[in-house]
């Protein structure tokens, strides 16, 4: 097994960064690539905050937040990704950006370069075949907030080569990371039990089995999840989980994967959950509060 000394990232927004993060904190020469320096600074910005926050805390040494930066560079030109052994994709959940974006790096990469993706719902085999390495092309499904989640679904297409697949699964363990062997249908192992689960729960609301609040209650104390699925849903992005839906829906064909009513409403609405202040629930107050959407 080829040694993967140096890993390119490809994306640093919530995904990217916190993928580049966990990279150069297990020593990896690690390069992660924005579309322009604006977001390029936001992105290695939150980085370094999150690590100070976490040296503040006395949860990191300020030596290991010194050699992690050290590990770090960031660009805006995709030639900077082309010596590395591993680039990571996580740019937006748009199955035609992808594979414009695999071209370019497939033209550019050497040819023992793995090329992996974060998509949590697109199908990998689709961007493999977009490249002219599908054998050196694997899944690496991380989970939000990657510092912290220490799952990873590393995804083998029927075109996956043994070698590429046992070197895609080393590195996530190598990560810290317990990585689960997936097949490549969409939703992966995850979020093929977990979106029927939320839009479940949301059309249980639409037909009045219960309030959002005592639905998540409910769920709650019934069986030990740590949040119900209301505010699992705000915490992921309503405009995530509408998205993801509609990709599980058109590749099964099955009214469980189907977005629910209410979810397209709120998702045209611009009520996406925590990252715009309201969805299930408003979070202006000092306490979250059923949104006047739902009441």
């Amino acid at each position: 097994m080829s040694s993967i000394q140096k890993v390119g990232v490809v994306g640093c927004g919530l995904m990217g960064r916190g993928i580049a993060q966990v990279c150069a904190a297990a020593g990896y020469d690690t390069v992660v690539r924005e579309v322009n320096q604006d977001l390029l600074d936001t992105g290695l910005g939150a980085i370094r905050k999150q690590l100070d926050r976490a040296v503040e805390k006395g949860k990191l040494e300020a030596e290991v937040r010194d050699a992690t930066l050290g590990k770090l560079s960031g660009t805006v030109s995709l030639e900077d990704l082309a010596d590395c052994d591993l680039i990571i994709e996580a740019i937006v959940e748009n199955i035609e950006a992808k594979k414009d974006l695999l071209g370019v790096l497939d033209r550019q990469s050497p040819e023992h370069t793995i090329f992996s993706s974060n998509t949590s719902s697109l199908t990998v085999t689709e961007m493999g075949a977009a490249t002219d390495r599908p054998d050196r092309f694997v899944g690496l499904h991380f989970f939000n907030p990657v510092p912290v989640m220490k799952l990873v679904e590393v995804v083998r297409t029927g075109s996956t080569s043994q070698d590429t697949f046992d070197r895609a699964f080393e590195f996530a363990k190598s990560l810290g990371k317990v990585p689960v062997a997936c097949r490549d249908n969409s939703g992966f192992i995850v979020n093929r039990l977990l979106v029927p689960y939320m839009l479940d729960a949301i059309r249980g609301f639409e037909e009045g089995i219960g309030s959002i609040e005592d639905i998540d209650t409910a769920m709650k104390l019934g069986t030990g999840y740590p949040m119900g699925p209301f505010v699992l849903g705000d915490f992921v992005g309503l405009d995530t989980l509408y998205y993801i839906a509609e990709i599980m829906f058109d590749e099964y064909r099955e009214k469980r994967f189907a977005p629910p009513p209410l979810l397209k409403r709120m998702y045209l609405a611009g009520y996406h959950g925590r990252k715009t202040g309201k969805g299930f629930y408003d979070y202006s107050g000092d306490e979250p509060v059923v949104s006047d959407f739902v009441l």
